[in-house]
């Protein structure tokens, strides 16, 4: 595995060879498959996925390469008309990752009506000045929308893949020719504390039910990276201490399958054995905590 070290990229910044370059940011409505794009694209669990809207919170940075071509794209939260603390400062993280990048692709869901989410985005892509590729999603199911037949419109499914490659190769159009931005053999910003506490906040959301999954935080305590075992001490944060009562006893073994099913994909992803120590703990109101949201989306 492979994650991203600065230092070490701007002291071998000579070594770096000419490719077609630059970023990509991918935006849309919950659950339109960004994150899907990008795991399928890079072959690797880059974002997390489920089945609730809403997953991803924070700007995810995936690298791309081929032959002739290095695209750094930017899989970005969520985008929804909300003036609460918690997600505008998610709207920020997918609006600001539009300033650095040469091409917008803009997922939109084929198997949900148009609604004020679209209209949102489309306000403010109004005013961008770079091309918007628009790429319609999960075809292969009954669509609730016109889909155009113009340029710069693409159609997805989950059955074939061949709209990955396809896609690609319009992207390569609208970049330059320029030195690679990062080693050929890296493939994500995240590091190892990110990559954590994403794992373990998908298991939140696949175990849990109704309002629990958008209530929590992850953050990682401590880690102590050895040869043979990764040990790794995290804590689950909720809302309410009901909320912790039922992550904890309600469902007998819900805290359990969170903890096994965490354990075994970062296994996969580190490469190597885990000792994961999960604990649960109340922060009441942590949603509503401007200065405390703002702490979260800076790490």
């Amino acid at each position: 595995m492979q994650e991203l070290d600065l230092n070490e990229i701007l002291a071998n910044t000579s070594d770096l060879k000419k490719k077609k370059v630059w970023y990509v940011a991918i935006i849309g409505r919950p659950n339109t498959w960004k994150s899907t794009f990008i795991n399928e694209l890079l072959w690797r669990k880059i974002s997390i996925t489920t089945n609730v809207p809403q997953t991803t919170r924070k700007k995810i940075l995936a690298i791309y390469n081929d032959d002739d071509s290095q695209i750094v794209f930017f899989d970005t939260p969520w985008v929804h008309a909300s003036e609460k603390v918690f997600n505008t400062e998610i709207n920020n993280q997918a609006i600001n990752s539009l300033k650095d990048a040469s091409v917008i692709l803009y997922f939109i869901d084929t198997t949900r009506e148009w609604w004020i989410e679209e209209n949102y985005i489309k306000s403010f892509l109004s005013d961008v000045k770079i091309p918007v590729v628009k790429v319609y999603t999960k075809i292969d199911l009954p669509s609730k929308i016109n889909i155009p037949s113009k340029d710069n419109v693409f159609k997805i499914s989950s059955v074939n893949k061949v709209w990955l490659i396809e896609l690609v190769e319009k992207i390569k159009t609208y970049l330059k020719t320029d030195f690679m931005l990062f080693p050929e053999d890296y493939y994500t910003s995240q590091d190892m504390f990110f990559r954590i506490w994403e794992i373990i906040r998908e298991k939140v959301f696949l175990f849990t039910k109704e309002e629990i999954p958008h209530s929590i935080f992850v953050w990682i305590e401590q880690i102590d990276d050895k040869e043979d075992v990764l040990e790794i001490l995290a804590y689950i944060y909720t809302e309410t201490d009901s909320q912790r009562y039922i992550i904890i006893w309600k469902w007998w073994d819900l805290i359990s399958k969170i903890w096994k099913e965490s354990r075994l994909d970062l296994e996969k992803v580190f490469e190597k054995k885990v000792f994961l120590k999960l604990r649960v703990k109340t922060k009441k109101k942590w949603k509503s905590d401007e200065k405390f949201v703002k702490k979260m989306f800076s790490n």
